[in-house]
């Protein structure tokens, strides 16, 4: 019997049977992300001490080393060695045999397109919960607030963008402080979550204008009935 096969891809029915079967791809759980953790952890201890950019990957006393680091931050869960491996895929260290140098000022995993989704998702998914949990009136009011304006040059955005990031930076490690603090009060056994974010976007007035009007959709015509 000769197999149906698609032309254009080269599958042939059991080939697109299997693919259909399989479980789709699930996007990585950022709660759960120990690369965030441990640069998130290492970022608040660099803000005590800014010479800490450079840690020996193992240390043969008790000084800090990424080993202890990483330990730290997934609770001995999961092997140093595997944290590295990937903060270094992710171009967020840079790392020899001996030493690990912290290279970002944030967690932002550029390189890894299936991780900026899930935290895209996540942080709009909390985003958009607190607005509808606020609009509804369910429970205590969730903060969520914004300040915007037009008219302004693209610099002056632009610097606004930069005053946000440094504040953001400020108010992050006092955040990740008392969260640390929190969940180890806890014994990370607690019942609830939170996800607190913030955001800057702007754009240039004419080319929005212009990329709206592209997207909006032409009248339709009328359709007339021949014989």
């Amino acid at each position: 019997m000769i197999g149906i096969q698609n032309i254009g891809t080269g599958l042939n029915r059991k080939a697109v049977t299997t693919k259909m079967r399989e479980a789709p791809d699930t996007l990585p759980q950022t709660e759960r992300s120990t690369a965030a953790k441990t640069v998130t952890l290492w970022l608040e201890m660099i803000d005590e001490a800014p010479d800490q950019l450079l840690l020996p990957i193992v240390a043969k006393d008790d000084r800090l080393s990424f080993e202890s680091l990483a330990r730290q931050a997934s609770r001995g869960n999961v092997h140093h060695r595997t944290v590295l491996d990937e903060l270094v895929r992710l171009n967020l260290v840079k790392a020899d045999d001996d030493h690990v140098e912290l290279v970002t000022d944030d967690f932002v995993p550029v390189k890894d397109m299936p991780s900026m989704l899930a935290f895209l998702g996540d942080n709009a998914r909390d985003h958009l919960l607190a607005g509808v949990s606020n609009t509804l009136g369910e429970g205590k009011p969730m903060l969520e607030r914004s300040i915007f304006a037009n008219g302004l040059s693209a610099a002056d955005c632009e610097r606004l963008q930069l005053l946000m990031r440094q504040r953001w930076r400020i108010l992050h490690a006092e955040l990740a402080r008392e969260m640390r603090r929190a969940v180890d009060a806890a014994g990370g056994e607690g019942g609830s979550r939170i996800r607190i974010g913030i955001y800057t976007y702007h754009e240039d007035a004419a080319v929005a204008r212009d990329a709206a009007a592209v997207a909006k959709p032409a009248k339709a015509a009328k359709l007339g009935r021949t014989r």
